[in-house]
């Protein structure tokens, strides 16, 4: 029975579900699940990330890490950790830029969080040759707790559910995932208690509350401020509340329904930042946001490419188009956001005044 047939026959039973519930259903079921049975990261898959788009990326992650350590006081022993690692791409790209400092290397223990067994299996094929053997665990609750920690999540908040409420001429609805009356999965309205700081939304408007994504940033947050280190959550989404349906799902490279094909394509919303940083905040860590474009060109990215272009002039061009893709406000320049969590009182790389 396939994962359609069996929402609609629970649906019909128990009667509708969140979207937040579908979410989860749709990207986590263990035999239908998209992340659980078919993710797929790339040109020639679903969607792609900022890591498929340039080394450049990873390069700069990786070399953050080695700085944010220093900047720590360089301690004998640190927890190198990234969530939802996907290809494995960003993680072996930060690894080679990483070797240009073996007393980092020294240091720091690999952790891998990731849930879904195909996408572990691409990440071992590509750190097979890596100067750190990861090692595998299913929740950042599973990280080791007696090191400072050093994390980075990549496009992983947008995956995370949120539950969406409708403002309609007779008050605030939940959406909810159920039936029409041919027995399709369709979307509805139940009524719902008005949500916080929404009072002068239009009729129609539609509030996204991510939960999931504060938890997320809560646990890591308090992780950082307890065993001291930085946390960078990489995402799209938006700056400052707003209003709005972001929910989509991608199926090689095109958006299509989100109730189309349960757990064929990839469903994502964008990525509360303002709740992401009160949570995060309210868990006792310092927190704060740059664009990626501000982020990368703190690093040095437009520096890297110029030499990446030095050492390969038959590849300039190409160079500049991931140049511009990775940090052109009309790319995702300005759309994608960095979101730093740190022990009060350090200030990670990038994240101080500009210089």
């Amino acid at each position: 029975m396939s994962l359609r047939e069996r929402l609609t026959r629970e649906i019909a039973l128990g009667g509708p579900i969140s979207v937040a519930d579908y979410m989860t259903r749709c990207l986590h079921d263990p035999s239908d699940g998209y992340y659980a049975t078919r993710p797929a990261i790339g040109e020639a898959g679903d969607f792609i990330t900022a890591p498929e788009v340039s080394q450049m990326f990873g390069e700069l992650i990786g070399l953050w890490a080695v700085e944010t350590w220093r900047a720590m006081g360089a301690p004998p022993r640190a927890v190198l950790a990234e969530v939802g690692p996907g290809s494995g791409v960003l993680m072996s790209d930060a690894l080679r830029a990483a070797r240009l400092a073996p007393d980092f290397l020294a240091a720091a223990e690999l952790w891998l969080v990731e849930r879904s067994a195909p996408l572990a299996e691409r990440q071992r094929a590509a750190l097979a040759a890596a100067p750190l053997a990861p090692r595998w665990v299913v929740a950042v609750e599973d990280l080791p707790a007696d090191a400072p920690l050093i994390l980075v999540a990549n496009e992983v908040l947008d995956c995370l559910p949120a539950r969406q409420l409708v403002r309609t001429s007779a008050g605030w609805a939940e959406r909810r995932v159920g039936l029409d009356d041919r027995g399709a999965l369709s979307f509805g309205l139940s009524p719902a208690p008005a949500p916080p700081c929404a009072p002068e939304a239009p009729l129609g408007a539609v509030i996204e509350i991510a939960e999931a994504q504060a938890a997320f940033a809560a646990g890591v947050a308090a992780r950082v401020a307890r065993q001291d280190g930085a946390a960078l959550l990489i995402d799209y989404g938006r700056a400052e509340p707003e209003v709005g349906d972001t929910l989509q799902a991608l199926r090689r490279h095109e958006k299509v329904d989100p109730l189309a094909c349960p757990g064929e394509a990839d469903l994502t919303v964008h990525a509360d930042f303002p709740a992401v940083l009160a949570a995060a905040r309210a868990a006792g860590a310092g927190a704060g946001l740059l664009t990626q474009a501000a982020f990368l060109r703190r690093l040095g990215i437009e520096a890297r490419a110029a030499a990446l272009s030095r050492a390969r002039p038959e590849a300039a061009a190409v160079i500049a188009r991931q140049l511009g893709r990775l940090t052109g406000a009309d790319q995702m320049g300005a759309l994608f956001k960095v979101a730093c969590l740190h022990a009060p009182g350090f200030t990670p790389p990038a994240f101080g005044p500009p210089s």
